[in-house]
């Protein structure tokens, strides 16, 4: 899709993959055929660049059909740079860094004044939580206890402008969050056994949010985008793109 787009960001969509299929096909209760079901469980994603990996992951689930993935960023096409309500599925429009946590709460929320069981879950970039927003909401969730939201934090360690600890580092993360009153789960964000086991734990966590914490590598199962931080907003050229796919079967 980036490489037939000629711009994207493939780097974080690899890196947070197993999060997002883990999430849709063994964890969410939604429909595709009512994307509006009033019970469903809603996923938003902070760092809306990565949204290839959102609507490969839709498209697969069957809220649209394959052959619209290659209409990415085209003038006119439901499905842009970053998520757009148009396309089915997707519950906001995001890219905005920072917001995505207090759509999060929000929706939190709104399920309880609405008597709903469902639950909310965000995916949140780790340079994106430098972002004040953030702990703002973190603190919010934690006073109107949202036990129906979990936070989902990709850290891959690095962002657009280079290593996150250079930046501006995140350690302790774990115990920052938990300051905040949340309750906190790291884990190996490319182990599906872990990623399954943390959302069924944070399922049954009462009176407070939960966070996952998850370890990723930048690129994912493509050797030369691996850690690479060119990689966070370059589309790959034709042959990269060829390599790439060989290596991801």
């Amino acid at each position: 899709m980036i490489s037939v787009a000629g711009s994207g960001h493939p780097g974080g969509s690899l890196s947070s993959a197993d999060l997002v299929t883990a999430l849709y096909f063994s964890v969410l209760r939604h429909n595709p055929s009512d994307p509006a079901w009033p019970d469903r469980d809603k996923f938003h994603m902070s760092k809306g660049h990565c949204c290839p990996l959102w609507f490969s992951v839709l498209a697969a689930d069957g809220y649209m059909p394959q052959c619209e993935l290659f209409t990415l960023r085209k003038f006119g096409s439901i499905l842009q740079g970053h998520p757009d309500r148009r396309a089915p599925g997707v519950e906001m429009s995001s890219g905005s860094l920072g917001q995505g946590l207090s759509v999060g709460v929000g929706m939190s929320l709104a399920a309880r004044l609405d008597g709903r069981q469902s639950r909310v879950y965000v995916l949140m970039g780790d340079g994106e939580i430098q972002e004040g927003n953030i702990w703002e909401a973190a603190m919010s969730a934690a006073h109107y206890k949202c036990d129906n939201l979990c936070g989902i934090v990709d850290y891959n360690g690095l962002q657009i402008d280079g290593r996150t600890s250079d930046i501006m580092g995140l350690e302790p993360i774990k115990a920052k969050w938990e300051a905040f009153g949340w309750h906190t789960i790291e884990i190996d964000g490319h182990d599906m056994a872990e990623i399954l086991g943390a959302y069924k734990e944070a399922a049954g966590v009462k009176g407070r949010p939960s966070v996952i914490i998850a370890h990723t590598i930048k690129g994912k199962g493509v050797s030369f985008m691996e850690n690479n931080v060119e990689f966070h907003g370059r589309a790959p050229t034709k042959e990269e793109t060829e390599q790439a796919l060989q290596e991801l079967e």
